[in-house]
């Protein structure tokens, strides 16, 4: 059985991602692609279901775990009766194809090693033709093809439908191993040296962490999100995956099982801010573009979620030969939200660009046109009815956060025109501004509980409501916001965490349209610190942030949810809108002035 949710780590090339659990198993590997079939799915099964397990004989667990410096670097420590090894596992920044190294070092004493290599092509169901090269074994199916080359030293043979690998270490000795995969036509491989492998590998993080600019007290949580948003980053497009894995349960047992390895434009603004102040321009510049490549075509037609390159057909479809994680079916591949209309994406998309032209990002004409014609839709269509946000799968409703995202496209796009001089019909933004605001507060706030509620017409609560106060709105001193602020807070607590909304009553569905309960979502729990300080309330916020961050694994990993009555993490792993809200919500605390823009707009390209 696969390992609980917080028990895996992360390595990756920039391209793709894996995951490997405290028993020195690879669980999770999808390849050559985030979004491509997985050879190792046994996170969703169990060993039937493909791994690369490598460990000392008999050992269960590993004493200690941790990233070596700024890195995406794993080390891994064992103690045996008879010694200690550390395991090293990482992927190097891809060049050629895709590479998974395992060294395997002596520290003390002697100690019997095993490795099961398991690869199981197509999500777990098609076992491969396993053949020996002088240097390699190579497991073949259809267009896949992975190669496993073995130090000399190491007896390897094939064992239970397994390529087993047993061998004796002693304190000094080095033994590497290299995965790698490619596709099937290709009949030789490319060595590489492991050891120089690694050195580069180290050297490259280092590099690009001395660029991060946060320098408050929370830095190490700041930093480890940051590399952990580098590392869910499609380097070739700068497309950025919300999480490596699909179907990892809000509820173990439940049906909310999701596939995450697409990008979502709802991530966008809040992405690029993160990036910025985090001081990685490059990346931050790289997101805009693929969000801008994305969106390009009939307005009508925006996703609220792309493909990695982006793609639009993503058909959401059921694996049902796995069983999930920890027996939570469906295991679901593919997301259907590509079909559903989501209104807040307009205000995610221009809000980038605006945040991008305060950073002294240019804003190309080109761009500029796409904006217009994005707002011209938007002017028709801001008044219906959408599947909003959380993209439930009940009926469409006149979501809150929804609307107030529009007013978000309007009022930036109005700002962008005033400060750049490029044409626009500037008076019509305006008023579709301000037609937007007032039937916000006219049919979203009730005024018997001096909130405002998920959609109009309801009762129910929304964290997504904390947006009034995120965006601008309205200003943190508004009655309005301060009484939603602390309603969010006092009724959707969930042992000292935040839920997205009111869980569903018994024996019928929430919200979301969907049966059964969820966990607490992390996002929303820095959102609320972010508002809790911008009404005055900085010690409740730092208390609820410090609480937030203790949710994390011993890698300083953040799923999408926590179940505070089981201690566990809950959803994909890791989650970049976790990540992207800890960064925005740590400068939030620490440098609440702080000011993105230039003195004065930089001139259209």
């Amino acid at each position: 059985m696969p390992g609980r949710i917080e028990d895996y780590a992360l390595i990756g090339d920039l391209q793709t991602a894996a995951l490997v659990g405290r028993d020195g198993g690879v669980d999770w590997l999808c390849l050559p692609r985030f979004d491509s079939p997985a050879c190792f799915a046994a996170l969703l099964g169990d060993e039937r279901h493909g791994g690369w397990r490598l460990a000392p004989v008999g050992a269960d667990t590993c004493e200690s775990r941790a990233y070596r410096g700024d890195s995406l670097v794993l080390e891994t420590f064992w103690q045996t009766a008879t010694g200690a090894v550390r395991v090293t596992d990482f992927m190097p920044h891809r060049d050629r194809a895709p590479r998974l190294l395992r060294i395997v070092e002596g520290l003390r004493g002697v100690v019997p090693m095993r490795g099961d290599l398991r690869p199981r092509f197509n999500y777990g169901r098609v076992t491969p033709w396993v053949r020996r090269t002088e240097h390699h074994r190579v497991a073949t199916a259809g267009p896949d093809s992975a190669w496993l080359r073995v130090p000399a030293g190491v007896h390897t043979f094939g064992h239970d439908g397994a390529t087993r690998s047993e061998f004796t270490v002693r304190a000094g000795d080095r033994v590497p191993f290299v995965l790698t995969w490619q596709p099937s036509h290709l009949r030789t491989v490319h060595r590489v040296d492991p050891d120089r492998e690694l050195e580069q590998t180290v050297r490259e993080w280092r590099r690009w962490t001395e660029g991060c600019r946060y320098r408050g007290p929370w830095r190490g949580a700041v930093l480890r999100s940051l590399i952990t948003l580098k590392a869910l980053a499609y380097a070739p497009t700068g497309g950025i995956v919300a999480a490596p894995t699909t179907s990892l349960p809000e509820t173990l047992g439940g049906v909310r099982n999701w596939d995450y390895r697409f990008c979502w434009l709802r991530d966008s603004s809040m992405t690029l801010s993160a990036l910025l102040r985090g001081g990685f321009r490059e990346e931050a510049e790289a997101w805009r573009h693929w969000l801008v490549r994305a969106v390009a075509g009939e307005p009508g037609d925006l996703q609220s979620v792309y493909g990695v390159a982006g793609e639009r057909r993503l058909p959401e479809t059921v694996a049902d030969w796995l069983p999930g994680h920890q027996g939570s079916a469906p295991v679901r591949l593919g997301n259907a939200a590509v079909g559903q209309l989501q209104l807040d994406v307009y205000g995610e998309v221009v809000d980038t660009l605006y945040l991008a032209l305060r950073a002294g990002i240019p804003m190309e004409r080109r761009v500029w046109g796409l904006l217009r014609t994005l707002m011209r839709h938007l002017e028709a269509h801001w008044g219906d009815a959408d599947e909003g946000l959380w993209e439930v799968r009940g009926e469409r409703r006149h979501w809150t956060h929804s609307k107030v995202l529009a007013w978000v496209a309007a009022d930036r796009a109005v700002r962008m025109a005033e400060t750049t001089g490029l044409p626009a019909p500037i008076d019509r933004w305006r008023a579709v501004r301000d037609a937007i605001h007032a039937d916000v507060c006219a049919r979203a706030y009730d005024p018997g509980r001096g909130v405002f509620t998920a959609h109009y017409g309801g009762r129910e609560l929304d964290a997504a409501t904390l947006f009034v106060v995120r965006t601008g709105f309205l200003p943190p001193d508004d009655p309005r916001v301060v009484r939603t602020v602390e309603a969010v807070r006092d009724e959707l607590d969930d042992g000292g965490f935040v839920r997205r909304y009111p869980p569903a009553r018994s024996g019928g569905t929430a919200c979301d349209g969907l049966p059964g309960t969820e966990g607490a979502f992390l996002a929303c729990s820095f959102w609320l610190a972010d508002a809790l300080a911008a009404i005055g309330r900085r010690g409740e916020a730092h208390e609820l942030f410090e609480r937030a961050l203790a949710s994390a694994n011993d890698l300083g990993l953040l799923s999408e949810e926590w179940d505070p009555a089981a201690g566990r993490q809950l959803g994909n792993t890791p989650q970049a809108f976790t990540h992207v809200a800890l960064v925005n919500t740590a400068f939030a605390l620490t440098e609440p002035a702080l000011a993105l823009a230039p003195a004065s707009p930089p001139p259209a390209a």
